[in-house]
């Protein structure tokens, strides 16, 4: 099986400081995997850069088969990051940015208007501007102009953050539908309570290294030791 992911002693700069120093790590196909560290850890860094969205200053990174040192930018149309920012226009409805990242990946408009119904915007918030939702209304939008793209790689960044119970509880079932179906999940979060209950494998960074690795707590690890994928 070809990993998902595939990094190699990779070094990233934010600015001229390395906020990836080195890391080592290897996701296969439909894994869940919790990255959890301390702020400033390299966590958001990490998923920037398997989104394509930052250079490789040194190492090996091969995601979903794409080579990031060649062309990092390859990637960006088989992944979906959900970060800090959610990516919407502020200026188009609901359903007018779910529509868009729509045609750009060649879903049709069932598919819209089944990722509106999936996260309760069918309603009277699909003809709202995004400009006027709460913060937890725009993350439900940003949920589903990921969920309309299908990535092959999922990277969320606290995708809990600003949901209320009901919110969250979805986020959850995403994230099982989208392993289930084979994608791949890479989260950050600090609600470690929050995403246990999704059984991941638990990946630790800290000075923008891979410290720690443990499997999943419902798979044994065939080496019986947590750092199977350390750096």
């Amino acid at each position: 099986m070809h990993p998902a992911v595939h990094l190699t002693d990779v070094v990233a700069l934010t600015g001229r400081f390395p906020a990836l120093a080195g890391v080592t790590l290897r996701v296969d196909p439909g894994e869940v995997v919790l990255l959890q560290g301390p702020n400033g850890a390299g966590k958001t860094t990490l998923l920037r850069l398997c989104a394509g969205l930052l250079r490789i200053e040194d190492g090996d990174a091969i995601v979903l088969g794409h080579d990031l040192r060649r062309d990092h930018r390859a990637v960006r149309a088989h992944v979906g990051l959900l970060g800090h920012s959610t990516g919407l226009y502020d200026d188009l409805t609901v359903a007018e940015n779910v529509a868009f990242w729509a045609r750009a990946v060649g879903a049709d408009p069932a598919e819209v208007q089944g990722a509106l119904v999936h996260l309760g915007l069918d309603g009277r918030l699909r003809d709202v501007p995004v400009l006027r939702l709460s913060a937890g209304q725009r993350r439900r939008c940003a949920l589903a102009t990921l969920l309309v793209r299908r990535p092959e790689l999922w990277l969320l960044d606290e995708p809990h953050a600003a949901l209320d119970r009901d919110g969250r509880a979805l986020v959850d079932a995403l994230i099982r539908q989208a392993s289930s179906a084979g994608a791949t999940v890479i989260l950050a979060s600090h609600e470690l309570d929050r995403v246990g209950a999704l059984d991941p494998r638990l990946v630790t960074i800290a000075g923008g290294r891979v410290v720690a690795d443990e499997p999943p707590k419902s798979v044994p690890s065939p080496h019986g030791g947590g750092d199977d994928h350390a750096a």
